[in-house]
């Protein structure tokens, strides 16, 4: 009988290559070996750095204002990270300060932006800016009017419904530091809600998960995003009720999707 076992060993590789999920992890004896052992030791311990990090609120604030754009900074409840960590419901609400500071831009906007390190700084520190770079520049200012970009410290995804309310913005997007994987400790998430207001659900967003060179790539989340946002304002809704379909559309120009001559 032919040996059957190089071709499962080969077959065995291209999964693992595949993804990056522990898959057929190699053994000594009843445990696993010392390298796939400290592998995940370290896979561990990069991810619970990232939800201990903390979101660099000076810096960012100086590169969005470096591109030109109005940007604020503001708190949620949570006053540090071990209450932010206990207590969700904190970081779904603005401190009165912030909301006071807010009041001063408040207007009649299109959609706001606001940027949240979420549980991982370092997601937001890598891509949240390439992100909001190439949604900005594919949108018509002249039929988007945007609100200041918000720079929230301590903040979950809810902090937008809040956020978006006080601005008086019809859509708000979150761009969030989303909860860290043992091979992902720098995924963006981006929280799409249409008339946000204290209390609406999960069941009336639209998320785009895992945004980084090795998930969701910067230039397809652009496309998913600026479709969403086009679709949210033209039906007045987001959430279950509206699906992303824009994989169904013919790509043009660099973001797939040119939402300039959309009314």
């Amino acid at each position: 009988m032919a040996d059957r076992r190089p071709a499962l060993f080969d077959m065995i590789l291209k999964l693992r290559s595949a993804t990056p999920a522990r898959i057929f992890l190699p053994r000594a004896g009843a445990g696993l070996t010392t390298r796939a052992t400290l592998d995940f030791q370290l896979a561990h311990a990069e991810a619970r750095d990232a939800v201990e990090e903390r979101l660099d609120v000076d810096t960012l604030f100086d590169e969005l204002t470096a591109r030109g754009l109005t940007a604020v900074c503001v708190r949620s409840a949570a006053r540090d990270r071990r209450s932010f960590l206990l207590r969700p419901d904190l970081g779904r609400r603005l401190d009165d300060e912030s909301r006071e500071r807010l009041k001063s831009f408040a207007g009649v906007y299109d959609l706001a932006f606001v940027i949240a390190e979420g549980l991982s700084a370092r997601a937001i520190a890598r891509h949240a800016l390439p992100i909001l770079e190439r949604t900005l520049s594919s949108l018509d200012r002249t039929s988007w009017k945007i609100a200041p970009i918000v720079l929230a410290e301590q903040g979950r995804v809810a902090l937008g419904d809040d956020i978006g309310e006080t601005l008086g913005a019809r859509l708000v997007a979150v761009l969030i530091g989303e909860r860290p994987g043992l091979s992902s400790p720098d995924s963006l998430g981006v929280y799409l809600t249409f008339a946000p207001r204290v209390g609406r659900t999960d069941a009336e967003r639209n998320c785009l998960s895992n945004i980084r060179p090795q998930g969701l790539a910067y230039d397809e989340a652009t496309r998913k995003l600026l479709y969403l946002c086009n679709e949210a304002r033209r039906r007045g809704l987001t959430g279950v009720e509206l699906k992303d379909e824009a994989e169904t559309l013919a790509p043009e120009g660099p973001h797939a999707i040119d939402v300039k001559n959309e009314p």
